[in-house]
């Protein structure tokens, strides 16, 4: 199975990923790996491991539409069986997802549907729960919202500062992803 792995940040999901496939626990090709912006560690770490690398830099179009054009097409080049939105802080257009369909996994540090967006680990503590968690989901047109694939819940401590629970929610989506893709390659 062909994947495209899209980050905005340090990657760690994606290391936990090349870390599996070097193992050979997960058998996964990582085609190649994109990010939003320059300078990325989830770049540095797939340029690492000898993965292909792009970048389709969003402040370099004069649009929202035309930087989707370019992501799409970016992606498609490499042919993957599913993309993989990692820590991707951007919203991709609904014909990103048609182009992609059913094909666009994305994972979110929340139990879905409570707490979408940007802000999952803070709107949990906010609200007062006592569990929150991860969710690994097909992305659709709105945030946060297409089909569940999987979840794991982490339970929030006393004392829990946003910092030290997203620590914890990120081990468990690191192993509900690998489990995922796993099942996905299998099936």
């Amino acid at each position: 199975m062909r994947i495209v792995v899209l980050v905005s940040g340090t990657g760690s999901n994606l290391q936990a990923v090349i870390d599996a496939v070097a193992a050979g626990e997960l058998a996964v090709e990582i085609a190649a790996v994109g990010a939003d912006r320059p300078g990325t560690f989830g770049i540095e770490r797939s340029a690492a491991a000898g993965l292909e690398t792009f970048e389709v830099n969003f402040k370099e179009y004069a649009s929202r539409a035309e930087w989707d054009a370019a992501l799409r097409d970016a992606v498609a080049v490499h042919q993957p069986d599913y993309v993989v939105s990692s820590g991707f802080m951007r919203i991709v257009s609904a014909s990103f997802i048609e182009a992609f369909n059913g094909r666009y996994v994305n994972t979110h540090p929340a139990l879905l549907p409570s707490f979408p967006g940007a802000h999952g680990v803070r709107d949990a503590l906010a609200y007062g729960v006592k569990v929150t968690g991860c969710t690994v989901h097909f992305a659709d047109a709105g945030v946060d919202t297409g089909p569940i694939i999987a979840q794991t819940p982490v339970p929030v401590l006393d004392g829990d500062t946003e910092e030290s629970l997203h620590g914890r929610i990120k081990v468990a989506e690191r192993e509900l992803l690998i489990k995922v893709l796993g099942d996905l390659a299998r099936a």
